[in-house]
């Protein structure tokens, strides 16, 4: 899927009502919800960059850190979002990796 097209999946589904953001709500929605998809932007800080990894990986989550924080910032119309996390299902599905 391409860049723009995923970015644009990423704002729907921000004004649906159906993303996590800031790290504190999106680590707790990694242990919550069934199957989130996680965008860590990749010019995130250490910290943040090791416990998102860490814990997608403790609980299966997809982890996609390929735009920085300007892009997914852009993307939902927020500033300053470093990590994301897709909970709607209905999203999910068409963001994943094929």
């Amino acid at each position: 899927m391409s860049d723009t097209r995923t970015l644009g999946l990423l704002g729907l589904a921000a004004r649906a009502g159906g993303i996590v953001d800031g790290s504190e709500r999106v680590l707790q929605a990694i242990k919550k919800s069934p199957r989130p998809i996680v965008f860590l932007a990749s010019d995130a800080g250490e910290n943040t960059d090791k416990k998102v990894r860490d814990k997608c990986a403790h609980y299966h989550a997809e982890l996609n850190d390929t735009f920085t924080k300007e892009a997914l910032s852009k993307a939902v119309g927020k500033k300053n979002r470093t990590v994301i996390a897709v909970t709607d299902q209905r999203f999910v599905r068409p963001l994943c990796k094929p």
